[in-house]
């Protein structure tokens, strides 16, 4: 398929999965919301299709590597579980490994059991991918991983390098089958057109994923939008939406167009099962706390009036450079995480 008819195939599978959602969700303006219960102070939301329930708010991987002394990472890490964080994000590649050992720390003494656990593999090729994903299991100190990502999905070609026999698909699937892990998801931040021909490759190879996850915040609906292009088709398809970068590392909060509180309640007002965010000190983590503990989804008012404010600065992708620049790929500036090269012509 050509570019140019990928993306009319694309504008159509967005618009009949817009419609069919709205009315599976028994609405006429927009797609259901995932299956929301209250304990405490923490909202639960189902993931996609599968049976789980885990905490509307996600504790971001990246920022839990940033800690000078490990021990404040764990305490942070400890807290949010107490308060009814349930979600843990993690990658191979934060902070060489860091983020991981530190969380596998934090998980020993019981609190391994009240999480729910994702990491992502950088790895296309089948051997990257399984020894990536013994690493996370090995520094994670656990037997299983709920979830696995492959991370990064960013380039046009890395579904077909991901699903290409010897690929790192074959990996998950193993390791999946070996009881390793439990559920199989993917990642990006560049593009909706790559999250959407991800999806598309794998139904040509007969796979449904459990999960994905892209940057969900106020800028994204006017610039790129993987929240009007790749949202809709997976709620149709039963695939769990996680949404990340709602203050965009702080990029989204440099624009001055809106508050942390509006970024947070824009992004869980999104039919959203987990919005995955920073947290790197007990200010931040009281901060998404509060967020939770009060939410109620945004008006239709709300919502336009947080857009109109929103749309100028989101014109350019100044402030979601992640989507316009490589500042922000891991893969790009260390291609070795990804395995052996393509083999070229001949």
């Amino acid at each position: 398929m050509q570019r140019r008819e990928f993306i009319g195939a694309v504008t159509a599978a967005v618009a009949t999965a817009t419609r069919s959602a709205a009315v599976e969700a028994g609405t006429s303006d927009g797609p259901g919301r995932p299956k929301e219960t209250r304990r405490g102070d923490m909202l639960y939301r189902q993931l996609g299709s599968t049976k789980e329930e885990v905490s509307a708010i996600g504790l971001g991987g990246h920022h839990i590597g940033r800690q000078k002394d490990e021990k404040d990472s764990i305490a942070i890490i400890r807290s949010a579980i107490d308060a009814g964080i349930t979600f843990m994000d993690n990658c191979w590649d934060y902070h060489d490994g860091g983020s991981e050992i530190r969380m596998g720390k934090a998980l020993k003494d019981g609190y391994r059991k009240k999480v729910f656990l994702m990491t992502k593999i950088d790895g296309r090729t089948k051997k990257a991918a399984a020894e990536q994903i013994d690493e996370c299991l090995k520094r994670l100190q656990t037997d299983v991983i709920d979830l696995v990502q492959h991370h990064e999905i960013i380039r046009m070609e890395d579904p077909d390098r991901i699903f290409v026999a010897g690929g790192a698909q074959e990996a998950v699937e193993a390791a999946k089958k070996a009881g390793k892990i439990r559920y199989i998801g993917f990642t990006g931040h560049k593009d909706p057109l790559v999250h959407l021909r991800m999806l598309e490759v794998a139904k040509e190879h007969g796979f449904k994923f459990d999960t994905a996850q892209m940057p969900l915040n106020v800028l994204d609906a006017h610039f790129r939008s993987f929240e009007k292009q790749v949202v809709p088709v997976l709620l149709k398809e039963g695939v769990g939406v996680l949404g990340m970068k709602a203050l965009g590392d702080g990029l989204v909060l440099k624009s001055k167009t809106a508050t942390p509180i509006e970024c947070l309640q824009y992004a869980l007002s999104l039919p959203t099962s987990v919005v995955i965010t920073g947290i790197d000190s007990m200010a931040i983590l009281k901060q998404a706390l509060d967020v939770a503990k009060s939410f109620k989804p945004l008006t239709e008012k709300e919502t336009a009036d947080l857009l109109a404010k929103t749309k100028v600065a989101a014109t350019k992708g100044e402030f979601e450079r992640f989507k316009t620049t490589n500042a922000f790929d891991g893969t790009a500036k260390n291609p070795s995480w990804l395995g052996e090269h393509d083999k070229g012509p001949g």
